[in-house]
C-alpha cells in the first residue's frame, strides 16, 4: 500500500512536470510581439527566443539518460525544475534580445531534462505491465498545456504584461522541488557506463550549427558567406558523428537502429514534416496579431480549435491506421497538413469568423493525426536494449526539427518581407501570405517520405506522451 501511495506521487509529480515544460513552449508565440515592443525589436524578427529553447532541449536529451545513472533521478528532476524556474526568472527580468535568448538557452536546459527523466523515474518505479498506463496518467497534462498556453500567454500579454508569462512559473516550480525532495524515490539508479563525450559534441556542434545557419539571415544578420560556413560545417559534424558512431562500442545511438527500415523512414518524415509544420504555432499569432490587427488574447483565443480538434482526432487516429496502413494515412494526411498550410495564404481581414475557426481546427486535427501516426511507425518495430535508445532518438529529432522549423520559418519571412517592399501593413500581410506558401509545400513535399513505407504496415504502436 505504501508503494502505491509512493508511486501515486511519483505520477503527479511528473505529470506537474510535464505540463510546465508543454506550457512553456507554447505560451510563448502569442507574447512575441509584445516583447518585441518591449525590447525595441521587429516582431518578425523574434524567432530566436523559440530556436533557443527547443535547441537546447534537442542537443541535451541524447544526455539525460547517462545524467539519471550518473547523479539519480530524484536529484537531477529536482535539478530541472530548479534550472527551469531560474531560466525563467531572468527571462522576466531581461532587458535586451540577446539577454532574453540566453535565459530560454537555461530554461531550456531545465526543460530539455523533466519529461526524459521523469518518464525514467516512471520506468523504474512501475512494472513494465504497468507503464503504459501510468505514462498515460503523466501525459495527460501534456495535453492540457497546449490547449490553455497561448489563451493563457494572451491574457497575461493584454492585462499584465509579458514578464508574468515567465514569473508564473516561479511558485510553481518551488512547490515542485520541494514536492520532489519529499516525496519522490530515489530509486535504483542504472548500470554506470561510459558516456561518448565525443560524439555527443559531434552531434550537438552539427545540430548548433545548421540551426544558426537558418537562422543566421534573419535574426543574427550573418552574412551569406558564414551562413555557408555553419551550414558546411554542421553538415561535415553529422557526417563525423556517423562515422564515429560505426566505430564506437557504446554510441549515443547505434547505427543499428537504422536497419529497421521504419524507423529510418518514419525519423526522416518526422524531421522534413515537422520542418514545416512545427512553424505553425509561430506564425499563425504572429499573423493575427501583426497584420490582422487581433489583440494578444484574441490571438491567443483563436489557437484553442487547433488544441480541440487534435485532442479529439488523437481518439480516431488508431482505428484510421489499423483501416487503411500506415502509407496511406501518412501519405494522404502529411499532403493535407501541407495544404491546409498553404491555405492561409488565403487569410483576409475580412472574411468571416466561423471559416477562419474551420480553417484552424481542420489544421489542428491533421497535424495531430500525422504526429500519432509519425511517431507509432517510427517506435513500432523497436524492441530489447534499441527500444529505449529509438525512443530518445526521436524526441531528439522532434526538438531539433521545431527549431529549425521556426528558424526556417523565420527566414523565408524575413526574405518575403525584404521583397515586398515598402513594409507596410500590407505588403506584410503579403510576406505572410508567401511565407505559408512556402512551408506548405515544404512540408507536402516530405509525403514522398512516407510513401518508402511498407503498404502492409498497420499494427499501431502506443504513443501515449506524444504532444508535440
Amino acid at each position: 500500500m505504501q508503494d502505491d501511495k509512493s508511486n501515486q506521487r511519483l505520477l503527479w509529480l511528473v505529470a506537474i512536470g510535464f505540463f510546465m515544460q508543454t506550457l512553456d513552449a507554447t505560451i510563448v508565440n502569442t507574447a512575441l510581439p509584445a516583447m518585441a515592443a518591449s525590447l525595441g525589436e521587429s516582431p518578425l524578427r523574434m524567432q530566436s527566443v523559440v530556436v533557443a529553447y527547443s535547441l537546447t532541449m534537442a542537443m541535451l536529451i541524447p544526455a539525460s539518460g547517462w545524467m539519471a545513472d550518473r547523479f539519480g533521478t530524484r536529484r537531477l528532476f529536482v535539478a530541472a525544475i530548479a534550472l527551469f524556474s531560474l531560466g525563467s526568472l531572468f527571462c522576466a527580468i531581461s532587458h535586451s534580445l540577446t539577454q532574453l535568448v540566453i535565459s530560454r538557452v537555461l530554461q531550456g536546459v531545465g526543460g530539455a531534462l523533466l519529461l526524459p527523466v521523469g518518464r525514467l523515474a516512471v520506468l523504474r518505479a512501475f512494472p513494465r505491465e504497468q507503464f503504459l498506463k501510468a505514462m498515460s496518467f503523466v501525459a495527460l497534462p501534456g495535453l492540457i498545456g497546449p490547449l490553455i498556453g497561448p489563451t493563457l500567454g494572451g491574457w497575461l500579454v493584454e492585462y499584465a504584461t509579458w514578464h508574468w508569462i515567465f514569473l508564473i512559473n516561479l511558485p510553481v516550480g518551488l512547490a515542485g522541488c520541494v514536492a520532489t525532495l519529499a516525496l519522490m524515490p530515489e530509486g535504483v539508479r542504472g548500470a554506470a557506463r561510459r558516456f561518448d563525450l565525443s560524439g555527443y559534441l559531434m552531434l550537438s556542434f552539427g545540430m548548433v550549427a545548421l540551426s544558426l545557419s537558418l537562422d543566421g539571415l534573419s535574426e543574427l544578420g550573418l552574412r551569406q558567406a558564414t551562413v555557408l560556413v555553419l551550414l558546411v560545417f554542421g553538415l561535415a559534424s553529422l557526417v563525423a558523428y556517423w562515422l564515429h558512431a560505426t566505430r564506437q562500442p557504446e554510441p549515443l545511438f547505434s547505427p543499428r537502429l537504422f536497419d529497421i527500415p521504419s524507423l529510418t523512414i518514419g525519423l526522416l518524415g518526422n524531421l522534413f514534416a515537422r520542418i514545416g509544420s512545427s512553424c505553425m504555432p509561430f506564425l499563425i499569432p504572429l499573423l493575427l496579431q501583426v497584420s490582422m490587427g487581433y489583440s494578444p488574447s484574441q490571438a491567443g483565443m483563436m489557437m484553442l480549435p487547433v488544441a480541440l480538434a487534435g485532442m479529439v482526432t488523437k481518439t480516431l487516429a488508431t482505428r484510421l491506421i489499423t483501416w487503411l496502413g500506415y502509407r496511406k494515412v501518412l501519405v494522404l494526411n502529411t499532403a493535407l497538413v501541407g495544404l491546409t498550410m498553404a491555405s492561409f495564404a488565403l487569410v483576409a481581414p475580412g472574411q468571416p469568423l466561423w471559416l477562419r475557426l474551420v480553417q484552424l481546427a481542420f489544421f489542428g486535427a491533421v497535424n495531430s493525426m500525422q504526429f500519432t501516426a509519425m511517431n507509432t511507425v517510427t517506435l513500432k518495430d523497436l524492441d530489447g536494449p534499441l527500444a529505449s535508445s529509438g525512443n530518445s532518438l526521436l524526441s531528439m529529432v522532434q526538438m531539433l526539427a521545431m527549431s529549425m522549423g521556426v528558424a526556417a520559418a523565420g527566414a523565408v519571412l524575413a526574405g518575403y518581407t525584404g521583397y515586398f517592399t515598402p513594409a507596410g501593413a500590407a505588403q506584410t500581410l503579403q510576406a505572410f501570405h508567401a511565407t505559408f506558401a512556402t512551408m506548405g509545400l515544404m512540408t507536402l513535399a516530405s509525403a514522398w517520405i512516407f510513401w518508402q513505407l511498407s503498404p502492409d504496415a498497420r499494427g499501431v504502436g502506443a504513443d501515449p506522451a506524444d504532444n508535440h
